[in-house]
């Protein structure tokens, strides 16, 4: 039945898509003449309307009519340029995140059944919606507290989103299994795992309480910087369905003008944006995935403050010192070494020729030494890095495409605060400061210390494991010398599954167990 609702649902998807124009304004070229006539074919049950459009309005309408969970879905594939494309990615990253608002009473009653508490008992105020995206809705509220009256902001999840997301995902796990049966050149890209990913930071996003704890775990990590901060999470008031945080008086970073009127300086908070967010991938390995400029506020104070932490990358030791490796090589043009760093990571296969994989590096790196610095873009560089790793099959790298896709629109902010941002200049601090420490002498130290920890490790569970080899040595010796016995549970649950499958069930069921018989008497 759940196939069959996937099929459905992929088929209600495919008619809005044709409907809205998106189908036919897809690109065809490289593909077979059969494409073609199939798009002349659906061209006929297009909107006249849409026709006359854009691509990316199109696009826009088609997910609108579509629902929440394709806002979702469409925003996570716009993180994904390896596997839409740039041209879509760009389309679908400029989907508005703006839904229509769900009832104030709607709202109250799920803050009351996920935290428990009356409404009244909770907020000394509690105010009608302000935004609402598509899996939740943002209220004004005030809390009672020692000094006085606070204002919050209060995060309420869409009624019903959650089934509905898990409704739409199956159409998307159908068309992931099509692409890789049926397009043998995708399977590098790994669709499915694709799909799984999404669903996996989809659900993460809407329990509340995570994205709680990630603010909770930026708000450590970056206690100590300079001119960055997230809000306060009020974690009474916090729960699967609800998350109750500090209230930001500030500009969006988006008003350019709005900055400029309060007084702040555009070139520093373009420079602080950017060393933020590389502090956080270097040395956290934990940084905000959805850094555009509307998710980012300036307070009176000229901090940048993040909101919005439903979207999260990680990066573990390898990939951090990748990252550093592959910057640090481009910008002292040894390429040689960034190839290294590719075959030493795993991420392009053995079979491959090093030599020839740095002379692919050398056509990236070399156009971007002959220009200004302040005119070369760190993202654009990693994306070009992407296309050439596709010539010599890199496997899709989820985390390391997710920071990428941040990182351009990071840096897009930067140099919308400052036409003529300096990337490597506002960089080097961070990035040359991680560097110095991590791929120096103080490396080896942070090796060995590592190494020392899991030689201890293994110590400790070095008892265990002998036991362990010795307990499986004994049982082996017993079976090469009396055969292969069932004790009587295991006889029980053999005959109990046998008699559950069908003839052809039992009859497998015995050649396995035969097998076994005749393994052991000739072990015998």
């Amino acid at each position: 039945m759940s196939a069959l609702s996937a099929y459905f649902g992929l088929v209600r998807v495919g008619w809005v898509l044709v409907r809205e124009g998106v189908v036919i304004a897809l690109p065809s070229e490289g593909l077979p003449p059969s494409v073609g006539f199939a798009k002349s074919f659906v061209s006929i049950f297009a909107r006249r309307k849409a026709k006359s459009q854009a691509r990316s309005d199109r696009l826009a309408k088609a997910v609108e009519r579509l629902g929440p969970s394709y806002v979702k879905i469409g925003q996570f594939l716009a993180t994904r340029p390896d596997v839409v494309g740039v041209d879509m990615a760009n389309d679908l990253s400029q989907l508005q995140d703006r839904m229509a608002f769900f009832p104030h009473e709607t709202a109250t009653a799920a803050i009351e059944a996920s935290l428990g508490r009356r409404i009244d008992d909770l907020y000394a105020s509690f105010g009608e919606p302000i935004a609402a995206a598509s899996i939740a809705q943002v209220h004004p509220a005030e809390i009672e507290t020692a000094e006085g009256r606070k204002r919050v902001a209060v995060k309420v999840v869409r009624p019903g989103v959650r089934q509905r997301f898990s409704n739409d995902i199956k159409a998307m796990y159908l068309v992931a299994g099509m692409q890789e049966r049926f397009m043998p050149s995708s399977r590098r890209l790994r669709p499915v795992e694709v799909t799984k990913t999404l669903e996996q930071t989809t659900k993460v996003e809407m329990d509340l309480r995570l994205e709680a704890a990630a603010l909770s775990e930026i708000a450590e990590n970056t206690e100590k910087d300079p001119g960055f901060r997230v809000p306060k999470v009020d974690w009474e008031r916090t729960g699967r369905d609800v998350i109750t945080m500090e209230w930001i008086d500030g500009v969006k970073m988006s008003d350019v003008e709005g900055l400029k009127a309060a007084g702040h300086d555009l070139n520093a908070l373009a420079d602080t944006l950017i060393q933020s967010f590389l502090r956080h991938t270097l040395r956290d390995g934990f940084f905000h995935a959805d850094m555009h400029p509307g998710n980012l506020f300036i307070d009176p104070a000229g901090m940048i403050v993040a909101v919005d932490m439903g979207i999260v990358g990680r990066l573990g030791k390898k990939e951090r010192r990748f990252l550093a490796e592959i910057l640090y090589g481009f910008i002292t043009r040894d390429y040689l070494r960034v190839a290294e760093v590719h075959f030493e990571a795993g991420y392009v296969p053995s079979h491959h020729n090093m030599e020839s994989f740095a002379q692919a590096i050398r056509a990236i790196g070399e156009p971007i030494h002959g220009q200004p610095a302040e005119t070369i873009s760190m993202g654009k560089l990693l994306t070009l890095l992407f296309e050439v790793t596709e010539l010599f099959d890199m496997e899709t790298r989820p985390e390391l495409v997710m920071l990428q896709k941040t990182m351009v629109v990071v840096e897009g902010v930067s140099r919308m605060l400052n036409p003529r941002f300096n990337m490597w200049k506002a960089s080097e601090p961070v990035v040359g400061d991680w560097i110095r420490t991590n791929l120096g002498p103080k490396r080896i130290m942070a090796d060995l210390k590592d190494g020392l920890k899991a030689a201890v490790k293994l110590a400790e569970a070095a008892p265990e494991i002998a036991a362990k080899t010795e307990k499986f040595h004994h049982e082996l010796l017993h079976m090469s010398e009396n055969g292969l016995r069932f004790d009587p549970q295991t006889a029980e649950a053999i005959g109990k599954s046998e008699a559950k499958h069908s003839r052809s069930g039992r009859f497998a069921l015995w050649v396995i167990a035969l097998t076994l018989i005749y393994i052991a008497w000739h072990l015998g």
